[in-house]
């Protein structure tokens, strides 16, 4: 019995590895396609720590993978998100660890905004929910500084503005340029660190920041991020002068004052001498003025006070205080004068009584007064003496001395 073969029924063709399917693959798609623009929505996106920036574009049926290098995305001015609707332009290529086809992204842009705008709008919310937009942190702008900081390109029509107005609003200003670029790569750096120049040095009562007008791209550099911390910290009030009326930047929302343009911040920055001369002048009439009808009308008060009963009060109160002293001085004359006659004639009268008292008084009406010689004792009564006792009699004139020789106590003889 013969053995069946199915040798006849093998196919001579050649057959492909899988690497070398893919490779193939990979060839007909990427030389087939060129750079193609495609919309949709970003989702599952990763900044990885490599810098490379992976996600997903999917509309309402499908979805394709993305990545964009590091080296392409550094330059983006916004960050993408989950849920955003971009526009991105790439090719068509393939991964083959995984043979999965993807698009390698090499610009990516917001469908609907512009790619500058969603930037600014990222900054500025993400700034203001920090708080350096808060007008608890804006600083007063002095009303008379002596030295002004200026930040800005040393060539654009926008220092010779602000030179010419500041210097013909008050010549006496003084005005220290720190000259920068303000659009293109590295601006934004330079104006951050020349406003951290100025603190350093110190010596500025105001900062003026900006440019003239331009296109949001030309203006870009206020809008970094970089200027608005370096406005934020600064010591010295900043006022910002960026582009044109109607241009708004992060740097104008940070900083303490907004100023339309650049000559409109040199309007603000400084007063003009003939206005506060003007001022003064409006001023010093004003006070000229008031204190003249002032004294007018105290110089009419006091007339009418000097006229008046009350003002002349005064003088007749001294004037009845006088003669009620001359009454009261007659008063007490006349007090004292009786008071002295009263007082003579009371001495007079115990006078009068000492005399009558006064045994001489007495001795010179006859009568005479006897003493016992042994102790000078007045007797009084023939009984006090003894027989022989001496005596010593005295008169109203002179004395007499003698003996008792007989007492008679009854008084007669």
């Amino acid at each position: 019995m013969e053995q069946l073969s199915f040798d006849n029924l093998l196919i001579s063709e050649k057959h492909y590895t899988v690497t070398e399917l893919t490779r193939e693959i990979k060839f007909l798609i990427e030389s087939s396609l060129p750079d193609i623009w495609v919309q949709g929505e970003i989702s599952n996106f990763t900044h990885h720590s490599s810098g490379h920036m992976y996600f997903s574009l999917k509309d309402e049926n499908s979805q394709i993978s993305c990545v964009m290098w590091r080296s392409r995305n550094h330059n983006l001015f916004f960050t993408p998100q989950d849920g955003m609707k971009v526009i991105v332009r790439g090719r068509i290529t393939v991964y083959e660890k995984r043979g999965n086809y993807q698009l390698d992204v090499i610009q990516i842009q917001p469908a609907g905004i512009g790619e500058l705008q969603l930037a600014f709008e990222q900054l500025k919310n993400r700034l203001r929910e920090e708080g350096l937009f808060s007008e608890e942190f804006k600083k007063p702008i002095p009303q008379f500084p002596a030295r002004i900081g200026i930040v800005t390109s040393p060539t654009g029509a926008a220092i010779r503005d602000m030179i010419t107005i500041l210097h013909r609003r008050f010549p006496a200003i003084e005005l220290i340029v720190n000259p920068v670029r303000v659009q293109g790569d590295g601006a934004a750096t330079e104006i951050a660190q020349a406003i951290d120049e100025f603190n350093q040095y110190g010596n500025v009562d105001v900062m003026i920041v900006g440019r003239g007008g331009g296109s949001l791209e030309d203006l870009w550099a206020f809008n970094e991020e970089i200027v608005a911390r370096a406005v934020f910290r600064s010591r010295i009030p900043v006022i910002s002068a960026v582009g044109h009326e109607v241009d708004f930047s992060i740097c104008d929302l940070v900083a303490d004052l907004r100023a339309p343009t650049p000559s409109a911040a040199a309007e603000l920055a400084v007063r003009s001498r003939q206005e506060l001369l003007q001022t003064l002048q409006k001023d010093l009439q004003k006070m000229t003025a008031f204190i003249l009808d002032d004294i007018k009308y105290k110089r009419e008060k006091l007339q009418n006070i000097e006229l008046s009963y009350a003002f002349h009060q005064p003088l007749d109160s001294v004037k009845q205080r006088s003669q009620r002293l001359d009454e009261l001085k007659r008063n007490l004359a006349t007090f004292i004068s009786h008071k002295v006659t009263l007082s003579k004639e009371t001495h007079d009268g115990l006078t009068q009584r000492l005399f009558l008292l006064d045994h001489r008084g007495v001795l010179k009406r006859g009568y005479s007064l006897c003493f016992r010689r042994s102790d000078r004792k007045l007797v009084k009564k023939a009984t006090d003496l003894q027989i022989r006792d001496e005596i010593d009699i005295e008169f109203y004139e002179g004395h007499a001395i003698g003996t008792i020789d007989e007492i008679s106590p009854d008084g007669k003889n």
